[in-house]
């Protein structure tokens, strides 16, 4: 494994667990090189999932896309890494468990979009504003109704 500061692909493992779920192996690595401490995850590698994109293309279901567009909507938010992994992690979890070989994209961002609006309400509306593509006010406004009638309806 190459190590992340010098480079080097030369390492000795020092200690090596499952992950608290147990679905990975979180391994503390040492690199003999420059002497630095990282840590590295290796799960199974799953069946690829392909993502229909809306022009009929193929790609492969990629968590770390799902990853990167969820703490872009997070960002600035009082949302823990940890929270945004969990997250990521249901999402993953979820794909794999209800499509076996292909996912329509358009599927895919409610997913991601049910799962935030269970984890904040502006990272949600962020996420929708792009993944929707909002013309104008309206559009915007239309997707903050239902929200917008439920706080309304909560006493404080």
């Amino acid at each position: 494994m190459r190590c992340p500061f010098c480079r080097h692909d030369n390492d000795r493992v020092i200690d090596s667990r499952a992950s608290n779920d147990g679905t990975s192996i979180r391994r503390r690595r040492e690199c003999l090189h420059c002497n630095r401490r990282y840590t590295t995850y290796e799960r199974p590698e799953e069946t690829t999932i392909k993502v229909v994109k809306k022009d009929g293309s193929r790609a492969p279901f990629s968590r770390e896309k799902i990853q990167r567009g969820l703490e872009r909507a997070c960002w600035k938010r009082s949302i823990t890494s940890r929270q945004v992994e969990k997250a990521v992690d249901a999402i993953e979890n979820d794909v794999y468990q209800n499509y076996e070989t292909e996912i329509e994209s358009r599927d895919l961002g409610l997913l991601v979009m049910e799962h935030l609006k269970e984890l904040d309400e502006v990272a949600f509306v962020r996420f929708a504003s792009v993944y929707r593509q909002f013309n104008d006010a309206q559009d915007f406004f239309e997707e903050l109704r239902p929200m917008l009638d439920r706080t309304l309806k909560t006493p404080r």
